[in-house]
Formats: C-alpha cells, sequence, structure tokens
C-alpha cells in the first residue's frame, strides 16, 4: 500500500514538474543584439522590427557575419536563403537587405526582421531633415554616397518610463524651425514613478553617432550607449549652430535638489583609439571625479580648455570648437588609414545627463553641424 502512494506521488511530482517546464518555455521571438568580426556599429529599431548593420565600404560582404543574440530559447533562420550562406555567415552580396525570422522557444511567436548591410564611411556634415520614423518616436538618419546611417538617442529608453504621450513628447524630437530648415531639439525630461527609485529621475535629450542598446538601459544605463564609428581623416574642428535654455532646478540621481548649481548643454566630438571593430566608447567617456577615457586622441567639446562657452540664448549663436590633443597622444596615420580610430560626435540637453544629473526643462537645438578636417 505505502509503496503504491509514493509510486502515485512521483507520478504526481512528475507531471506538475512536466508542466511547470511546459509553462516556463519563453514566448518571446525578439533579437536582442548583432555582433560580427567586420561590423562596425548595429541599430536595432525593436518597434519596427529593422537592424542597419555597418561596415566600411570596400568589405566583402558575401561571407558577412552576423552572430544573433536572441530571447532566451528562440532560435532563427533566414527567410530566402542564399547559396553562399553558412550561419552565423551570411551572402549580402547580391541583396544587401534579407529578412530573418525568429521563432521563440515555446514555438508559437514569430518575429520577421528587415536585416540591412550598409557600406559607410561617416559624412562630415550633418542636417537634422530626415527621420527614419516618426512614432513611436523619432529617430534621424544622416547620408551620403555610401549609403545612409542612422543618429542613436536614448529614446528608446525613455519609452520604457510611459511618461510620452505622443512623439513630440520624448527627449529627442525633430523640430520644424531651424538654423536652415529643420533642426533637432533635445529636452530633459522628468522619467516620473519609473525613474526615480531606480535613481534615474531624469532623461536628458541626446544625439549621437553610435548605437543604443535597450536591453541595458535600466541595469546598466551608461553601457548601453556605444560612441563612435570609423574615421579615416584628422578632424581639426566641429562647427554649427545652437540655441539653448536651462531648466529652472538643477538635480541630482536621487532628485535632490543641487542649490548654487545649474544646468549647462553638451556639444562635443572625440576621435579615439579603437583597435578591434566592436570597441566603442560608452557613457564613462567623462567621469564625474578623475580623467577622461584613455583612448581618446583629441576632443572638440564646449566649454573645455579655452573652448566656446555655451550660454542662454533664445537665438541661433554659432559654435566653432577646434580639436585638442588628450591624454599625450597623437594620431599614427597608418592606424588612421587602417581604420583603428573612431569619431564620436554627441549632443545633450544636459551636461551631467548620463549620471541623470541635470534640469527638467533643460533644452538645447541644433544644426548644420559640420567636422573640417585637413
Amino acid at each position: 500500500m505505502n509503496i503504491r502512494k509514493i509510486f502515485a506521488g512521483l507520478l504526481l511530482t512528475l507531471a506538475v514538474s512536466s508542466c511547470i517546464q511546459d509553462e516556463a518555455l519563453n514566448v518571446e521571438a525578439a533579437i536582442d543584439d548583432c555582433t560580427g568580426e567586420n561590423i562596425q556599429l548595429a541599430s536595432i529599431d525593436a518597434p519596427h522590427k529593422e537592424i542597419e548593420i555597418y561596415v566600411l565600404d570596400g568589405t566583402d560582404v558575401s561571407q558577412q557575419e552576423l552572430n544573433f543574440t536572441l530571447a532566451d530559447g528562440a532560435t532563427i533562420q533566414a527567410d530566402e536563403t542564399e547559396a553562399g550562406d553558412q550561419p552565423p555567415y551570411y551572402d549580402f552580396s547580391q541583396r544587401t537587405l534579407r529578412r530573418f525570422t525568429v521563432t521563440s522557444e515555446d514555438g508559437n511567436t514569430t518575429a520577421t526582421y528587415v536585416v540591412r548591410i550598409n557600406k559607410m564611411e561617416l559624412p562630415t556634415h550633418y542636417s537634422f531633415e530626415n527621420l527614419r520614423a516618426t512614432t513611436p518616436y523619432h529617430i534621424f538618419y544622416l547620408t551620403n554616397e555610401s549609403g545612409i546611417m542612422q543618429w542613436a538617442s536614448g529614446n528608446p529608453g525613455y519609452e520604457l518610463s510611459g511618461m510620452a504621450l505622443d512623439e513630440t513628447q520624448y527627449p529627442t524630437v525633430q523640430d520644424p524651425i531651424g538654423h536652415s530648415g529643420k533642426c533637432v531639439r533635445l529636452t530633459t525630461r522628468s522619467t516620473g514613478s519609473f525613474g526615480l527609485p531606480l535613481g534615474m529621475p531624469i532623461a536628458c535629450g541626446n544625439l549621437f553617432v553610435g548605437s543604443f542598446d535597450v536591453q541595458n538601459a535600466v541595469t546598466a544605463p551608461r553601457q548601453a550607449t556605444h560612441f563612435g564609428f570609423p574615421f579615416t581623416k584628422i578632424p581639426q574642428r566641429i562647427t554649427g549652430w545652437y540655441k539653448y535654455q536651462k531648466g529652472e532646478t538643477f538635480t541630482d540621481e536621487n532628485n535632490e535638489v543641487l542649490s548654487g548649481q545649474t544646468d549647462i548643454g553638451d556639444i562635443y566630438a572625440v576621435l579615439y583609439e579603437a583597435e578591434t571593430s566592436d570597441y566603442t566608447l560608452d557613457g564613462d567617456l567623462f567621469p564625474l571625479t578623475g580623467g577622461i577615457n584613455p583612448n581618446i586622441v583629441l576632443m572638440a567639446r564646449i566649454g573645455e580648455q579655452g573652448q566656446q562657452e555655451m550660454k542662454e540664448t533664445d537665438e541661433w549663436t554659432y559654435f566653432d570648437l577646434s580639436f585638442e590633443a588628450q591624454n599625450g597622444k597623437t594620431v599614427d596615420p597608418e592606424g588612421l588609414a587602417n581604420g583603428k580610430y573612431k569619431l564620436a560626435i554627441a549632443f545633450a540637453s544636459s551636461r551631467g545627463g548620463g549620471y541623470f544629473r541635470g534640469a527638467v526643462g533643460s533644452e538645447l537645438y541644433i544644426d548644420e553641424v559640420e567636422i573640417i578636417c585637413e
């Protein structure tokens, strides 16, 4: 009798365990990241299921390495295969745009992503006329003869707060009245009840060359920003136009008022050493204390090293900032020609926004930016 009870109990335990296992199967079908040996930058637009892969102009893409980071247990397959496909290597020589379908672990959810390979050289003149997407937030892109590249911003992270009622209430938006045509408007905004307990009470408006990893936006926000793209010229100056108004109350990461401190915007560009294609600077490039990132070779930053100061103004104001040597380094011509340097360009409505210090309502307008090179 006891043996029968034990056996019945064992069967019940196994059945419950099996049910729990079945319920635990992941239902998510998503691509979280994409890496590869010669990938310089990968921008994932999760809402629109689009991935832009950037490689240097002249790269052989007939065997393009794509290592997809998927949701737990998910699988991925190209919708239409090419003869040269040998995953994780895919042939993009005939079609620069291909579709890949992700299937969730439980097999019930699928998502099709558009993956596009862009052979790109970073342009040196930037207007803000073009939007790749307008919902749920604005995505800017820049273009030259080689192709197009998306600007990155923290908008995907701000979406998690649920504070924006429409696309115009995000920190980074296009404004219809620029110095010439349209421009970008960056605004420091509150993250409400979502951000306060996380030590992220504000989100400053920002726009930068690089990518933003929304998967780490909460757990490691500064590491979620990846700045820069390969650059084979020596930059001398960055110029453009801005308007700026600071918010009323300057607060820290605990939302405590820091009396006597006021907000200021930020405009900067840095040329830095990147020995591998996947190395990028992150949001800790300018720590609150201590020196700047040691890989930085040249830097142009408003208000630094005798450079032009940013002032409050409702009139379009010209800025002209020179690149100055940093960390006792000089540019190696051979390394420059071989793509061992990257250029990062960034704008922010609050200079300390990466550390969640700033004033809600601070607003920076930027337009017609140019990198002048030797």
